[in-house]
């Protein structure tokens, strides 16, 4: 099947949560925890032929999740998705190494589903920051998405795997391009002056 979704920064979600309530959204299921994988052919062929296979586990639930490469489109993420439950997960991992495929990228977040017509919502709290998502025909989603005060201008097409990578990537290169801690070179500092000092007090000795 096709999914058009998109996403949007938010800066509360609790406020978020209660404005949907106030337009009628429904909730399909509130705040649960997911841990998510994606796995990947030595070689990387899926990642280059910009698809993906997810796997994902909810409490005691697991689902395996074929994404394909996103279609054209300047506002919304487009692409097939098909997505079917794992009945047992960890019979499923060692099928999934046995084809040669490996994990190659873990994330988690926390979700709440909730629904209005025929609009999927998902508000996410991520390491990235907290989104809405919203999935759905293109006309719904745009017509939800200005009754919560958002336009076009505030879509986002990229999903997490791509905004959290960069993240970390980004922490990583900060965090080895600091240079030492003031503590660290006053230690350092220290070391050297009682260093000196003791070997000044040696030479005297030895004179």
């Amino acid at each position: 099947m096709i999914e058009t979704e998109v996403k949007i920064r938010i800066s509360s979600l609790k406020e978020t949560r209660q404005k949907l309530l106030d337009l009628g959204c429904l909730v399909d299921r509130d705040w649960y925890r997911e841990w998510n994988a994606l796995y990947d052919f030595a070689d990387g062929r899926l990642e280059k032929a910009r698809q993906a296979l997810r796997l994902r586990r909810i409490g005691r639930k697991a689902f395996i999740t074929f994404k394909g490469q996103p279609l054209k489109s300047r506002s919304f993420k487009v692409r097939q998705e098909y997505e079917s439950e794992v009945k047992n997960f960890r019979h499923f991992r060692k099928i999934l190494q046995q084809l040669g495929l490996r994990p190659v990228f873990e994330y988690r977040k926390k979700r709440m589903l909730l629904r209005k017509d025929r609009v999927k919502i998902c508000l996410d709290e991520t390491e990235v920051g907290n989104f809405i998502e919203l999935e759905g025909k293109r006309s719904d989603i745009v017509k939800l998405a200005n009754r919560l005060g958002f336009s076009r201008k505030d879509f986002i097409k990229l999903d997490y795997v791509q905004m959290i990578k960069e993240k970390r990537q980004r922490d990583y290169l900060s965090s080895s391009s600091k240079p030492p801690s003031s503590s660290s070179n006053s230690s350092n500092s220290s070391s050297s002056s009682s260093s000196s000092s003791s070997s000044s007090s040696s030479t005297s000795s030895s004179s």
